[in-house]
């Protein structure tokens, strides 16, 4: 059975809530617990040098694998885990966005919408790079969640400048 964190869609908690919730690491962008058997993703959007383009197309989030320079592998790591989460229904994959400091917005439960696939991107160094995307969905056809337009467009002013 498939962990329940008892959030809601749009639910807003702190960083240490989402580590007591799922028993995962503080760190990183995507976090596996084995005592909840559980994987959580976080979306940084308010990383000015965050080298991770996530963005949603539709109704599906293409969120990008873990590792910051180099070309990535899908045999690395969470990587791995998210690639085969098909084949381990038990595993709860969940999906958190972040638009301001400290404030992890909660997508809800998600899961793989097809295979993953690779482009381009800068890594941390600024050297573009291979990386793969994972095309996800929210389970249960949810819809995402609305992001407020003036959200939006402090995050649109913060990487112009």
């Amino acid at each position: 059975m498939v962990f329940n964190p008892e959030l809601e869609p749009g639910d807003i908690i702190t960083n240490d809530k989402l580590t007591d919730i799922f028993g995962c690491s503080p760190q990183g962008g995507m976090r596996r617990s084995k005592k909840t058997n559980t994987l959580v993703l976080i979306s940084n959007h308010d990383k000015l040098n965050n080298p991770y383009n996530d963005r949603w197309i539709g109704n599906i989030f293409h969120y990008t694998g873990m590792g910051m320079e180099g070309d990535q592998s899908l045999d690395f790591k969470q990587n791995k885990t998210l690639a085969n989460s098909k084949n381990n229904p038990n595993l709860g994959v969940f999906l958190f966005e972040v638009f301001e400091p400290k404030k992890y917005v909660y997508v809800g439960e998600v899961e793989l919408a097809d295979r993953p696939y690779q482009e381009k991107q800068r890594d941390a160094n600024g050297i573009n790079r291979n990386v793969w995307i994972f095309p996800l969905k929210l389970k249960d056809n949810y819809l995402p969640p609305v992001i407020l337009k003036e959200t939006l467009e402090d995050l649109i002013s913060k990487r112009e400048n």
